[in-house]
């Protein structure tokens, strides 16, 4: 029989690992019944328009991976259509299943309405799939193999299109929003590898009040491409913040090479001796294959654009 001691451990042991078992029960329960749901609005200032000008709101949309029953999800963004904001900007990733595109047109209709530009994602390319999403720690994840299924990207870019919102997939274009002169510039996933930014490269136009640089994925190539170029803002998603954070130390992973400690939010990037205000979405929803989040609420970002101080 064990001493009198070894028993006070073993039972010791035995507490700390039920423990230990109970508490992230626990949080699993709280990741996957809760936050996941627990959509929020969020907002920044950004001082980055010409000194003078009105200030302008735009909202920004990533990484919805609708699926049509996801209910809640869909109600709680058509409800933004009554923030009314001056422009949308769509980062891509809205889909998560062969028949979201109905779903996605009809969650966003009141935005339609609204002056908007939008990029794709990579899922808005392949269907999800299951997979050891472990793997994430390791690096970012692959591209998808051949097999992996395709979904009806033609129909949802004909939607977006036909409501009036322009196509940025590795274009560069011109538009007037709210009385100012935006100059936006957009590459298609650059996860994918499908970005083509030389083709739309160039320096920013010195008569427009704002060049606005429109990415899924955030990956350095990209940012200071943009940056280099003169764009004073940059907009992306694709990293989900990190989805799994540790309170205190935030995103462990981006799924690109983009700096952990800006997986999410509104920061400052820098490239060839020129400076952009950048924003990252942590985006709306996740893979239906790992519908959780913890410490990493899914989210909308209204950006109110005003003059730089």
């Amino acid at each position: 029989m064990p001493s009198e001691s070894t028993a006070r451990v073993l039972k010791a042991t035995a507490a700390t690992a039920a423990l230990t078992a109970l508490a992230g029960a626990g949080a699993l329960g709280y990741a996957a019944g809760y936050e996941v749901r627990a959509f929020t609005l969020r907002h920044a200032l950004v001082p980055v328009l010409p000194v003078g000008a009105r200030p302008l709101r735009v909202l920004h949309l990533s990484d919805l991976h609708l699926v049509p029953s996801q209910r809640r999800k869909r109600e709680w963004v058509a409800a933004l259509a009554d923030l009314e904001p001056d422009l949308v900007v769509s980062t891509g990733d809205n889909l998560a299943a062969q028949d979201a595109v109905p779903a996605v047109l009809e969650t966003y209709a009141g935005l339609l309405e609204r002056p908007g530009v939008f990029v794709l994602g990579s899922n808005d390319y392949w269907a999800p799939q299951p997979r050891n999403w472990a793997r994430y720690l390791k690096g970012p994840s692959r591209v998808p193999e051949p097999e992996v299924p395709r979904l009806p990207t033609g129909e949802l870019v004909r939607g977006f299109i036909d409501a009036g919102w322009v196509d940025l997939d590795n274009v560069r274009t011109r538009l007037t929003v709210a009385g100012l002169d935006l100059e936006l510039v957009g590459v298609d996933d650059p996860h994918l590898r499908y970005d083509r930014y030389p083709d739309v490269a160039g320096p920013a136009a010195a008569d427009a009040d704002l060049t606005i640089g429109v990415t899924h994925a955030p990956y350095r190539r990209t940012l200071d491409a943009m940056t280099a170029d003169g764009a004073g803002m940059l907009i992306a998603g694709h990293t989900h913040g990190g989805q799994l954070c540790v309170p205190g130390v935030g995103a462990l992973v981006t799924n690109c090479d983009l700096p952990r400690a800006q997986a999410s939010g509104l920061s400052r990037w820098h490239a060839a001796g020129h400076d952009a205000w950048l924003h990252v979405s942590a985006g709306l929803g996740t893979s239906p294959y790992a519908p959780v989040r913890f410490a990493c609420r899914p989210e909308a970002t209204l950006l109110e654009l005003v003059p730089v101080r």
